[in-house]
């Protein structure tokens, strides 16, 4: 099962008809008003990115959950990442990775391993959490979608479609506080079914952070196994 749910991740991560006759007549009618509602989508994304690239650095404590109806599978995870820049530290899943600029290292405590790795920043498949606030920007059309009102919180939601085929995701609802332009939660929708949710619970900015926070230290792992890729 467990080979199963990391399948689905991999294949849902890197993810809505209308009535014909009355639809024909609203898209002739209103055609102008749904290009601005696209105009309104993406100035909305605008803000969200310019107020991200605004802070010294971000520290998030978020709820990951992966659901597939027909495998079964329904999976909470809890984790946390600060980053600076493209820098970043995430614990996700009982793993650390460290990015500090040029290589990851992935330190796994059960295993008693550290992997490091060279990431190409030109590689679009290589998702980092700093994309994950901003992979927006690029490969999707989006539309304004729904409001919701979550504890007293406005959050705005955009639908957006990735634009090439290959993608194996359908669509992707990325929900904004309207107040602080921050991304409250991103659901992806695979077309295999899988469902993935991201949602922050905690949006910390500018925090003090130490010197070393995004430097790899080898002498905390003394007895671990250093599995150099590059």
């Amino acid at each position: 099962m467990k080979t199963k749910i990391q399948e689905i991740q991999n294949n849902s991560i890197t993810k809505m008809t209308k009535k014909c006759f009355q639809m024909a007549v609203i898209l002739l009618l209103s055609f102008t008003s749904i290009q601005a509602q696209d105009k309104k989508a993406k100035d909305l994304l605008n803000e969200v990115t310019a107020k991200i690239k605004s802070y010294d650095n971000i520290v998030i404590d978020f709820k990951y959950s992966l659901n597939n109806a027909k495998e079964n599978i329904n999976q909470d995870s809890k984790g946390n990442v600060t980053m600076k820049g493209n820098q970043y530290v995430l614990n996700f899943m009982g793993v650390t990775k460290i990015f500090d600029g040029q290589k990851t290292y992935t330190i796994v405590p059960e295993d008693e391993e550290v992997t490091v790795s060279k990431v190409n920043e030109k590689d679009d498949a290589a998702i980092t959490p700093s994309k994950m606030l901003t992979f927006f920007n690029s490969g999707y059309k989006y539309n304004m979608d729904i409001v919701q009102n979550v504890k007293g919180r406005k959050i705005q939601y955009i639908k957006l479609a990735p634009t090439s085929a290959k993608d194996q995701r359908k669509e992707i609802l990325l929900g904004i506080d309207v107040q602080t332009k921050h991304i409250y939660n991103l659901i992806e929708t695979g077309k295999n079914g899988t469902k993935t949710t991201l949602t922050v619970n905690s949006f910390k900015t500018n925090q003090p952070l130490s010197k070393n926070q995004f430097t790899f230290v080898a002498s905390k792992y003394p007895k671990y196994y250093i599995n150099k890729l590059d």
